[in-house]
Parts: structure tokens; sequence; C-alpha cells
């Protein structure tokens, strides 16, 4: 397994770090911040931690893996990541089926669709390259010296 080329891939470019947490820190101003209602009792502090949930997921898909020292493993954690990114988004979405009113109803709808926009404009390409680098390791070397 190219370890350099693993080290590339699961390496997140920080133009798009920055981007994505300026994505999520939109959502979870309005989500805090601007008049977001709910007739359900708990339905907003519930909002609220699911947001928070999608920021500790991208801030674990972002970080570095240096750590990790076998870069199969990097690679596993790296999808792991992902998984666990759009689980709590798909959790996010469960809970903003609650919003019913508010003056910034339509704009955190607005919001959470803009992240989710970004993420899938990259991340399906970047998740089949992990793949496909952990594909690389079961493949069998040509034998040069068979006759």
């Amino acid at each position: 397994m190219d370890i350099e080329a693993v080290r590339q891939a699961v390496a997140i470019d920080p133009e798009r770090q920055d981007s994505l947490q300026h994505s999520w820190l939109a959502l979870m101003d309005v989500s805090l911040w601007g008049r977001v209602k709910s007739s359900r009792l708990g339905a907003m502090s519930r909002l609220r931690r699911r947001v928070l949930d999608v920021g500790e997921k991208l801030v674990s898909l972002c970080a570095v893996r240096d750590w990790i020292p076998h870069p199969r493993e990097q690679l596993k954690n790296a999808l792991g990541s992902s998984l666990a990114l759009k689980d709590a988004l798909a959790q996010l979405h469960r809970a903003a089926d609650d919003i019913d009113g508010g003056e910034d109803g339509e704009h955190f709808s607005t919001q959470l669709a803009a992240l989710e926009q970004e993420l899938a404009a990259w991340l399906p390409e970047l998740e089949n390259r992990w793949a496909m680098l952990l594909d690389t390791q079961y493949e069998e070397p040509e034998d040069d010296d068979a006759s």
C-alpha cells in the first residue's frame, strides 16, 4: 500500500475544511439564535444537539490521521468518519421534521441543504478513492520470474 498516497487521500484540504466549518457555523447559528420554532416539546433542544453532533462528525472527518500507525487503518478510520457524518445528518433531518414555524424556519432548511450539497459535491468521490486504496492492498502482485 502506498503510504504517501494514503496520507494525501485522508488529508482534507484546509480550504475545504474552512468552507465546511463556515457552513456548519451558519447552520448552528440559525438553530441556536434564529427564530426557529416547533410545537413539539423538547424538539428544539434535540435539533440543536443534532446540529452539534454533525459538527463533531465534520471535525472527525477533517482530523489528521497521522497518529494512526497503519495506512489501512487510516483509510478505515476516514471511511468510518464519513459514515458517522452521514448518520448524524440523517438524524438531524429527522429532528428537523419537527420544525413547524418561526421566522427563520426556512433559513434553517436552506442552511442545512447548503451543507448537504457541499458534502455531496465531493464526499462520494473521496470515499471512492479511499475504498480503491483499500482494495489495492488485496491485489496480487505480478510475478516477474514466472516462466
